[in-house]
């Protein structure tokens, strides 16, 4: 029996594959502008003959091994693919077919979110980038986000920020203070009559010591009751004593010169009225000097 290779080297066999190849079209060509096909149908099977050009290139440009520069030409195939297609979806709807922009997938950086590289000469949706080609070297930038500066706020916006839960007039809205109240009241209450049965029962104890006699015991008793009330003298009388040892510093004048007594104070007004005079009694003789200077003056004249 013959092998698969030399059947197909046979004379029938070689005749039939010719005839076969006779019988088909001739390979058509897709049109190399849009506005050349007239008919609905021919355009929607060049689109899908893009797309399929497309799935194939995006399928290889995954893989990273296939170096830079091919991986560029890649994306720029890609690219190029695209704006055909555009062009084809272009013509579909002036054709009276259905938009099919409406639907298109946006580009997305590394981490799946959609972004937005707008194109220099502000037509189209812009360059794109795919697979491998996103972390080539100068690319890989144009996906990251800049750093959010933190702005500054203004007096304004500090303002705009304050309410009435900002003074504290909302405590009680949320309901977790009145909780806590509850509880911290609670327990104050407690305290409160804990101490008076304890109190209360000190005070039967005395009444009972002082019925049956026991002098000591009521003196106890005694001191125990006004134990708390003498605290509290004693903290009221040392207030009353820092209040008044303020008031006596406070009333105390500390003299930075010494101060003259009343002798002294005498004595300097003696003097400076002996200066007066004798000041007066000099202008006074001098004015007499010089009328009795003129006086002689008119006589030799």
């Amino acid at each position: 029996m013959a092998r698969n290779e030399e059947k197909a080297q046979s004379m029938l066999n070689r005749y039939i594959t010719l005839k076969n190849e006779e019988k088909k079209k001739p390979k058509e060509r897709r049109p190399f502008l849009a506005s050349e096909c007239r008919d609905l149908a021919e355009a929607s099977k060049w689109r899908q003959q893009i797309m399929g050009e497309i799935g194939r290139k995006v399928a290889e440009i995954q893989n990273e091994g296939l170096g830079e520069h091919r991986l560029r030409d890649l994306n720029d195939e890609i690219n190029k693919l695209i704006r055909e297609k555009t062009h084809w979806e272009r013509r579909i709807v002036e054709l009276g077919g259905p938009n099919y922009a409406k639907h298109a997938a946006k580009m997305t950086d590394l981490d799946g979110n959609i972004v937005d590289v707008p194109n220099p000469s502000g037509r189209g949706p812009g360059y794109r980038y795919f697979g491998a080609a996103k972390k080539l070297p100068g690319v890989r930038e144009l996906f990251e986000k800049p750093p959010e500066l933190r702005k500054r706020r203004t007096r304004y916006d500090i303002y705009k920020r304050i309410n009435a839960g900002y003074y504290g007039y909302r405590d009680d809205e949320d309901g977790v203070l009145e909780k806590l109240e509850v509880v911290a009241e609670a327990e104050m209450r407690a305290e409160a009559a804990a101490e008076w049965w304890r109190m209360e029962e000190i005070r039967r104890e005395a009444k009972r010591a002082v019925k049956s006699g026991e002098v000591a015991r009521v003196g106890a008793a005694k001191e125990i009751l006004h134990e708390e009330e003498e605290e509290v003298v004693e903290e009221e009388r040392q207030r009353e004593r820092e209040s008044k040892e303020k008031s006596e510093k406070e009333m105390e004048f500390v003299a930075h010169v010494p101060l003259p007594d009343d002798k002294e104070i005498e004595k300097m007004v003696l003097e400076k009225k002996k200066k007066d005079l004798l000041s007066k009694y000099a202008s006074q003789e001098l004015l007499q000097d010089q009328t009795e200077a003129k006086q002689m003056l008119n006589i030799k004249r």
